[in-house]
């Protein structure tokens, strides 16, 4: 398939996904139900840092932990002291449990009192053409604080060769316009031309079929490459591809 047929074919695809239907199964309609910026934010950094396994499990964990917040994330992160939380004790999705999540809460609210909230850290390190480096100091910046060492495996370091496929698409979820009313574009200090891929199994494997990647594994290594091919296609806005190479492995098994 030649470059132009390519992004015909991507661009129809991203048509047909990005459409408010695609939040009746994605964990994006989580952070969807709130209306204030740092209770979306927070909802939704959340949300993507439990979003492997079974979707369905997803989002009901997630929902859990809103309930858990008492419905308001941000009043909560900013009230939060560990020795009355015992609540967030029982809660677990797959390795991530009560412990980790007790340490998320009391690092997002040190984010917000001292470093100026999610935005900021991430805006702060951020390259005109690339996220990964701001993905790094980010997690230096979350674990600044006292920490469980085993909490460290939920946030990805690109620069220690992960894809960090979750913060990308929490990151997708903030900058890209809400125009078709499933990302939010909350986020005016980044760019959609920064941005990177959530690359993950199905991304991954369409992506190949489709020649825009050639390395096997779903590391850092691919996500450059992939990155690359599709910044050839739009620029400014290569994330919105994301639709098309999830669309087509989770609903046309291409």
């Amino acid at each position: 398939m030649k470059q132009a047929e390519l992004k015909e074919f991507l661009d129809a695809k991203v048509q047909q996904y990005e459409h408010p239907k695609f939040l009746e199964t994605d964990p994006i309609q989580v952070p969807h139900q709130f209306s204030r910026k740092e209770d979306i934010e927070i909802s939704a950094f959340l949300t993507a840092t439990i979003a492997w396994g079974n979707r369905k499990s997803i989002i009901n964990n997630a929902q859990k932990l809103m309930e858990l917040m008492g419905g308001s994330p941000y009043d909560y992160v900013l009230q939060y002291a560990e020795e009355d939380r015992e609540e967030l004790a029982s809660f677990v999705h797959r390795t991530f449990n009560g412990e980790d999540l007790k340490y998320f809460i009391k690092s997002l609210r040190n984010i917000y009192l001292n470093h100026g909230g999610l935005e900021a850290v991430f805006a702060e390190h951020a390259k005109e053409d690339s996220m990964q480096m701001a993905i790094s100091a980010f997690k230096r910046t979350f674990f600044e604080l006292p920490h469980p060492l085993r909490t460290q495996k939920h946030v990805s370091d690109p620069l220690k060769g992960s894809a960090a496929k979750r913060i990308n698409m929490f990151l997708r979820w903030m900058v890209r316009s809400n125009a078709t009313s499933v990302d939010f574009g909350i986020w005016k200090r980044i760019s959609p031309s920064q941005l990177s891929c959530p690359l993950d199994v199905h991304s991954g494997n369409v992506a190949r079929k489709l020649k825009l990647l050639t390395r096997k594994q779903n590391d850092a290594k691919a996500l450059a490459e992939l990155d690359k091919n599709l910044r050839k296609l739009d620029p400014t806005d290569p994330v919105k591809y994301d639709f098309a190479l999830f669309g087509l492995g989770v609903f046309e098994k291409f």
